[in-house]
């Protein structure tokens, strides 16, 4: 089964627990703070396996969690960092946020990786506390919880070739016939359900990658028939190939074919249109077909090179491939990448330093109380350590320092009104 677009959850490991500890050696009864960091806790890593084609993998797990680190340990001693979790994914694969649908990656080379979720550091031991006015701190850090969001995969198949037209007009026949892929050849529409890969040789020694996309009807960019979902396929290819049925027996107009099918890569994104295109005049061993290549011939406006062929006879295959080939020849394989303008600009896999969210919002529950809620806010809640006092008081002037007081003083808080951050309540107190 092909699977070319699955959602999934990833969650990098939290980070260990700095912990509070102190050394009572002999001769050293005082010998002061020895409370380790906790260990980092492990990424979320996508990988390109070029052994990978399909999705299909993610349809049963959907969910991705990297181990957390090691908790600290007495004795100054640091916990262990918890190693990555690496998930392979076919070449072409695009990762997106699914909430925001940003680009995270676009992984394409063998190998290639790219950090999706990031692990969280570990929390800091009472040893790192200590200063000339505190030299004993009973305080440590919880470990930063490590991110987690939904991703949006979508696969789009690294072909150099994309076979596009209406369905049974032997794309599928074609491909059989000019590479070892066997993809399912029936006489009805829509036969062909997924893409189809195969590997071309030509006698001269040269080979490309062409797809077989599901067969094309008009709306299809806007989600009629099969063809819609896969038209994303044909973005990374070099050159577009046409295959046209001459042999009317359809009832269709070859150039009406012809002129949907571009009128349909067009609405679904005008850049395809400045791939080279050929086109193929298929099933001319049939009785009518030159005939309707003169017609077409002559409706046809633009200057586009044609090759009569018969995939069944494999009759003019040859020089279409060789064709092909040189056309490719003359194209650098990354000039075609169809990501966004913006998204062409930004180096994916080269992460670039961003600022805490410091933003803070308050809002009321319908019992009255206030709810704070923010990205560093939160992260400074989970990383304390409420048990102790010292950790209590520190937060305390934390949430001062982020102006909480304030903004609830603005909002209308007065003493002794339930303030709640997650799952925490207290009052607040002038």
């Amino acid at each position: 089964m092909f699977v070319d677009q699955v959602q999934v959850f990833v969650k990098a490991g939290d980070g260990g627990n700095g912990i509070v500890a102190f050394r009572r050696e002999k001769y050293e009864p005082m010998g002061g703070p020895a409370g380790g960091d906790g260990g980092s806790g492990g990424d979320v890593i996508f990988e390109v396996d070029e052994g990978l084609n399909t999705l299909m993998d993610f349809r049963y797990q959907k969910h991705f969690k990297a181990t957390r680190g090691e908790n600290g340990m007495s004795k100054g001693m640091h916990g262990k960092n918890s190693d990555p979790l690496v998930v392979p994914v076919p070449p072409g694969t695009t990762i997106r946020n699914a909430d925001t649908g940003d680009l995270i990656a676009d992984l394409t080379q063998h190998k290639q990786r790219a950090v999706i979720a990031k692990g969280g550091r570990g929390g800091r031991g009472n040893i790192r506390f200590a200063n000339a006015r505190n030299r004993a701190p009973e305080l440590a850090e919880n470990g930063e919880p490590g991110e987690e969001l939904y991703v949006k995969l979508e696969l789009k198949v690294l072909a150099d070739v994309g076979l596009v037209g209406f369905p049974s007009v032997g794309k599928s026949t074609l491909l059989s016939v000019v590479s070892a892929a066997k993809p399912k050849i029936a006489d009805y529409h829509f036969t062909t359900l997924a893409p189809n890969l195969g590997m071309v040789r030509t006698e001269d020694d040269r080979s490309f990658v062409m797809a077989d996309l599901p067969g094309l009807i008009e709306g299809a960019h806007s989600g009629v028939g099969l063809g819609h979902q896969f038209l994303r396929h044909i973005e990374r290819t070099r050159v577009i190939v046409h295959v046209i049925d001459m042999s009317g027996l359809e009832g269709r107009d070859p150039y009406e074919d012809f002129v949907t099918i571009n009128e349909e890569l067009k609405q679904y994104d005008e850049r395809l249109m400045e791939r080279p295109q050929l086109i193929v005049a298929n099933k001319m061993d049939m009785p009518d077909a030159e005939a309707h290549l003169e017609l077409f011939k002559e409706q046809l406006q633009e200057d586009y090179p044609i090759f009569p062929i018969s995939a069944v006879t494999k009759e003019g295959v040859r020089d279409l491939l060789f064709a092909i080939a040189d056309q490719l020849e003359q194209i650098p394989k990354d000039r075609f990448e169809t990501l966004n303008e913006e998204e062409q600009t930004d180096e994916r896999v080269i992460y670039k330093f961003e600022k805490d969210d410091d933003t803070l919002h308050i809002t009321r529950d319908p019992d009255g109380a206030y709810v704070i809620s923010g990205k560093t806010i939160e992260k400074i809640f989970k990383m304390t350590d409420f048990n102790r006092d010292e950790s209590v008081r520190r937060f305390a002037r934390q949430m001062r320092h982020l102006g909480v007081d304030e903004a609830l003083r603005k909002k209308g808080a007065k003493d002794g009104d339930t303030i709640r951050l997650l799952d925490f309540e207290f009052e607040f107190i002038e």
